[in-house]
């Protein structure tokens, strides 16, 4: 297997004149993207940085995120992706953890940190950082093995941990998405999830084609169907809040994706009632893949043709890796029985960096412990449960939080819901929800304990339903449920 420096190497030759990266401030060709990637290659060097050092990264999304990235990938340095949405003090504990040497970014984000380290911002001072810098590339060695990122946890539980990637593990995970989202000579990739996370996995793939890069800075439903069309975007990765907010805008336009082939969803699972709306309107473009920071892009893949099929599955195993599920002892469970995931292969992280502990309970005889409950049918399609965490155990009985959200989301005023247990003096636990609506709807959250009566367990349902106006979310998107769950931490009766 080969390093992201080769494969781009390559590119910058192969296809010197195509446009490689285009942003709301410039358009560059490989040629283009070469000679600025090497700029900043060796001015990194120039610095006194040496294969090894950390280089952190906190800015939107804009084309200097893949320069970054290459320049990191010929000098053996390594990446430190910082997300835009964290608080100015998650920020610090990451670059203090990772023990950044040098901060790039914009300034208005670099200006609300403290941080001892050099920091060179996109605005003027990174043109002269790199202008004067030789356009050649470093002599630098670098091998499939050598971390090329550390990808931090969006923190849910506890700090934050640092999974290091090794070049071996993008490359993996880029080969992964292009099977999974069907990628050839003639796409078109988009960006408008952050580039500091999920996104940037697809990214090494246009590496593979010599592929234009089309970066958005932000997500407005109504003016990113229109950027989509006028850029004849093909395949692009989007969480399912995304694509449920694309979709339910009043002035949504199916017709405006009409170049898209593949939408690559992951990141957070989606609930079927939803993803079949989505499916209404767009059609079989969904490639849907499971996978974590420590094991990014793909676990398993469900292509875009069985997706309609196979609504609640996150797909089978994909190319990149083997996967197992394991009881409480890491014994292989049966086929239809519930396991936790556990995986291995190029695409899996290295460790947890400087965190011997977590990686130890984490990575047992070469295997990586996802945290992820599901099971497998008959044809291997992973149907995925919940986090091992979350079960919430009434009366002795194990409930799970995601088949009660597929019931909610069932109800045609439900727009999002989210489903956790509270301490119970009784029975040890119950089974609490907080429900946000769609905008004309109006319904009592009685109504909607019956519904769950109606279509599962009433032992499953749950105790008490919360109408909110909105569900706490990492900057990832993820809903936070540990933050509901703290709300009633002292418990009900």
């Amino acid at each position: 297997m080969i390093t992201l420096s080769q494969l781009a190497k390559k590119a910058f030759t192969q296809y010197a004149d195509k446009i490689a990266v285009a942003d709301k401030y410039k358009e560059l060709s490989y040629k283009e993207l070469k000679k600025h990637s090497c700029q900043l290659a060796n001015a990194l060097i120039s610095e006194g940085l040496r294969k090894g050092d950390r280089v952190a990264i906190l800015s939107t999304n804009r084309a200097e995120h893949i320069m970054i990235d290459l320049a990191i990938a010929m000098t053996g340095l390594i990446k430190v992706p910082i997300n835009t949405k964290l608080h100015p003090r998650e920020t610090e504990y990451i670059l203090n953890d990772s023990n950044a040497k040098l901060l790039l970014g914009e300034k208005h984000l670099t200006d609300k940190i403290n941080y001892d380290g050099k920091v060179v911002t996109f605005e003027d001072p990174f043109t002269t950082f790199i202008k004067n810098s030789n356009s050649e590339y470093p002599n630098i060695s670098v091998f499939e093995s050598d971390p090329f990122a550390i990808m931090y946890t969006s923190g849910t539980t506890g700090k934050p941990k640092g999974a290091v990637l090794s070049h071996q593990a993008m490359v993996a995970s880029a080969q992964s998405l292009m099977m999974a989202c069907e990628i050839n000579y003639d796409d078109t990739i988009g960006h408008v999830a952050p580039l500091t996370h999920g996104s940037n996995f697809l990214a090494q793939c246009a590496l593979f084609f010599g592929l234009k890069q089309v970066i958005f800075d932000k997500f407005e439903p109504g003016k990113f169907i229109d950027d989509l069309e006028r850029e004849k975007v093909t395949v692009i990765f989007m969480v399912p809040t995304i694509v449920n907010l694309m979709v339910m805008d009043d002035h949504f336009d199916a017709h405006k994706l009409r170049y898209v082939k593949s939408i690559n969803m992951a990141g957070a699972p989606i609930a079927a009632e939803k993803l079949r709306y989505a499916l209404d309107k767009l059609g079989p473009i969904f490639a849907e893949t499971y996978g974590l920071v420590e094991a990014p892009m793909a676990i398993t893949i469900m292509p875009k043709a069985k997706l309609p099929n196979y609504l609640s599955s996150c797909g089978a195993e994909g190319p990149m890796v083997e996967m197992v599920l394991r009881d409480e002892d890491g014994s292989a469970v049966a086929q239809g029985e519930v396991g936790e995931v556990t995986c291995r292969g190029p695409l899996v992280m290295d460790k947890y960096w400087n965190n011997e502990k977590a990686t130890n309970e984490s990575i047992k005889d070469g295997w990586f412990y996802t945290g992820d409950l599901g099971w497998v049918d008959a044809y291997g399609h992973l149907n995925l449960i919940d986090r091992k965490k979350d079960i919430i155990i009434s009366g002795g009985m194990n409930i799970y939080p995601r088949e009660v959200e597929e019931v909610l989301n069932w109800h045609g005023a439900v727009k999002e819901v989210c489903v956790f247990g509270v301490p119970n003096d009784k029975w040890g636990e119950s089974v609490y929800a907080h429900v946000v609506l769609k905008n004309d709807s109006e319904i009592a959250s009685q109504e909607l304990i019956e519904h769950c009566k109606e279509h599962m367990a009433s032992y499953k349902k749950p105790a008490h339903i919360e109408i909110v106006s909105e569900l706490p979310k990492s900057p990832y998107g993820k809903v936070l449920r540990r933050e509901l769950k703290e709300k009633y931490q002292e418990g009900v009766t």
